[in-house]
C-alpha cells in the first residue's frame, strides 16, 4: 500500500452535516482496512466524543488508533493504552478564568463523561455538548472545581470575542501554551508543543510507518499542521481556502462523502 495511514478530522471531514458516518464513507474506510491500513481519529474531541466513531468503523479490531484534544491523548483502539498523554499545569487555568472575567464566554475541560463548565454557558457550550454527545456540568468556581489533570480547556463564544482572547492569550501565553481556534467560536487551550502533526509523528514512528505513507484529511485551522506535515494532505471542499491552500489535494466535501471520493482516487496500490 501507499498509503499506510489515514489521519481523520471528524467534524467536517469524517461525518457529514448531520454528524453522521455516511455508510458509502464507511464502506470505503473499512475496505482501506481491510486492506491492511490504519486509521487515526485526530479530533479536538475528548475521548469520550470520538469513541462512538471509533466503535462505528470497528477500530478496536482493525486497530485504529483516537488522537483527542488535538493531539494532547493517544490512545491504541485494540489494547486500549494510552500511548501519549499530556495534561495542563492547574496554575494556567486559575490564570485564564481571570483574563475572561469581563468576556461574555464560556470555559470548558471534561471529566469522565460530562463537559464541566464554568463561567458563561452559552449556545457554542451547546453545540459542544451535541457534538460530543455529553451532558454539561456548570461549576460556581471552574479553577476551584477542576483540581484533577486535563488535557485541553476550551473557550467558547462570539467569533469576534474569540479572536480578540486569542491575540491577548497568544501573547500571554507564547512559549507556554498552545492557543489556537478549532472553529471560530472555539478556543483550544493545550499544552505547549501539542497538536495533530506532532502527535501523529510520535505515533508513526512508534508503529512503524513512514511519513511518505500517512495521507490526512481535514476542515479546520487545527488541522492545518498535520495536512502539511502527511505525505498526502486533504482537505475538504467544505474547508476554508486557509486550510486549502495548505493541502495537496482538494476533495469533495463532507456532505458529499469526499472521503469515500478520496479512496476511490488515491494511487493505494
Amino acid at each position: 500500500m501507499k498509503y499506510k495511514v489515514m489521519a481523520l478530522d471528524i467534524d467536517g471531514t469524517l461525518t457529514n452535516s448531520q454528524k453522521v458516518i455516511t455508510e458509502k464513507t464507511r464502506k470505503a474506510l473499512f475496505d482501506f482496512q481491510e486492506q491492511g491500513g490504519k486509521i487515526i481519529l485526530a479530533s479536538g474531541r475528548p475521548t469520550q466524543g470520538i469513541m462512538p466513531h471509533a466503535k462505528t468503523l470497528h477500530l478496536d479490531e482493525y486497530g485504529g488508533y483516537i488522537l483527542a484534544y488535538n493531539g494532547g491523548c493517544v490512545i491504541d483502539c485494540r489494547t486500549k493504552d494510552i500511548l501519549f498523554r499530556d495534561t495542563l499545569e492547574h496554575e494556567y487555568i486559575s490564570e485564564i478564568c481571570s483574563v475572561i472575567e469581563n468576556y461574555p464566554v464560556g470555559i470548558n475541560t471534561y471529566e469522565e463523561d460530562k463537559i464541566v463548565a464554568g463561567h458563561d454557558i452559552n449556545r457554542y457550550t451547546e453545540i459542544e455538548s451535541r457534538i460530543n454527545g455529553m451532558a454539561i456540568k456548570y461549576v460556581e468556581d471552574f479553577p476551584k472545581y477542576v483540581d484533577f489533570e486535563v488535557n485541553k480547556c476550551l473557550l467558547q463564544g462570539e467569533p469576534e470575542q474569540i479572536l480578540e482572547l486569542e491575540g491577548i492569550l497568544s501573547e500571554k501565553y507564547q512559549n507556554r501554551l498552545g492557543i489556537f481556534k478549532s472553529e471560530p467560536y472555539f478556543l483550544e487551550i493545550v499544552p505547549q508543543g501539542i497538536d495533530k502533526a506532532k502527535s501523529i509523528d510520535r505515533l508513526l514512528k512508534q508503529i512503524g510507518v513512514k511519513t511518505e505513507e500517512c495521507v490526512a484529511c481535514g476542515d479546520g485551522f487545527n488541522d492545518i499542521s498535520m495536512l502539511q506535515y502527511a505525505g498526502l494532505g486533504v482537505a475538504m471542499d467544505n474547508a476554508s481556502d486557509t486550510v486549502k491552500q495548505a493541502a495537496d489535494f482538494i476533495t469533495l466535501s463532507n456532505d458529499s462523502d469526499g472521503i469515500a471520493h478520496l479512496l476511490e482516487n488515491i494511487e493505494n496500490d
